[in-house]
């Protein structure tokens, strides 16, 4: 088997590190190799976060190249855009439909970037998905990371893989449900 690479991007305090978590975890339990890497870029304050997730029988380093993520997973629009360089031809986008400006943008001083959707799928495969709206329909707009969850397991197709075990595993019992629900509805729209 050859190794997997998903890479998970987003805005500070989104759920990304969670998501990431959660797939490494799951991964390791069904038996394979699993190499995860963060990068939190004034996380704390909005700014950027990626999390690479490679898989496989056997993973040497924890690093994704440009051109070699499977699956770029975007939590913020304009953070697809940023990372699209590391999809591969063939890859796929989930991208959440959400737009998170800037501190730049919020002060003036730039215009949130029109048309990222159109110039995503004229590069990728792009599944576009209104996770904030289906969590907030759900009663709790944090889970949107688990809708968004739901839609690349679906796409990984990996049998052997409980997710909603490890799911109950890494979220606080009162949310437990909640979650499993955002992570049913996120893998209905793949």
């Amino acid at each position: 088997m050859s190794v997997t690479n998903i890479l998970l991007v987003g805005v500070g305090g989104q759920g990304t590190v969670l998501a990431s978590t959660i797939l490494a975890k799951g991964l390791i339990k069904a038996g394979y190799d699993v190499k995860m890497s963060e990068i939190h870029g004034m996380s704390q304050r909005g700014g950027s976060v990626s999390t690479q997730v490679r898989f496989g029988k056997e993973v040497i380093s924890p690093v994704i190249g440009e051109g070699e993520a499977d699956i770029i997973v975007a939590f913020e629009k304009m953070e697809a855009l940023r990372y699209l360089n590391f999809l591969k031809p063939e890859g796929s986008v989930i991208v959440n439909e959400e737009e998170l400006p800037s501190a730049i943008i919020q002060a003036g001083l730039a215009k949130y970037p029109e048309g990222i959707l159109e110039e995503l799928k004229s590069h990728a495969k792009t599944y576009p998905i209104p996770a904030t709206t289906i969590a907030g329909e759900m009663g709790n707009e944090k889970v949107m990371n688990v809708v968004l969850f739901g839609a690349m397991a679906k796409m990984l197709g990996l049998s052997d893989v409980d997710w909603k075990e490890v799911i109950k595993e890494n979220v606080k019992p009162q949310f437990a449900e909640l979650n499993l629900q955002a992570y049913e509805k996120g893998a209905e729209l793949i």
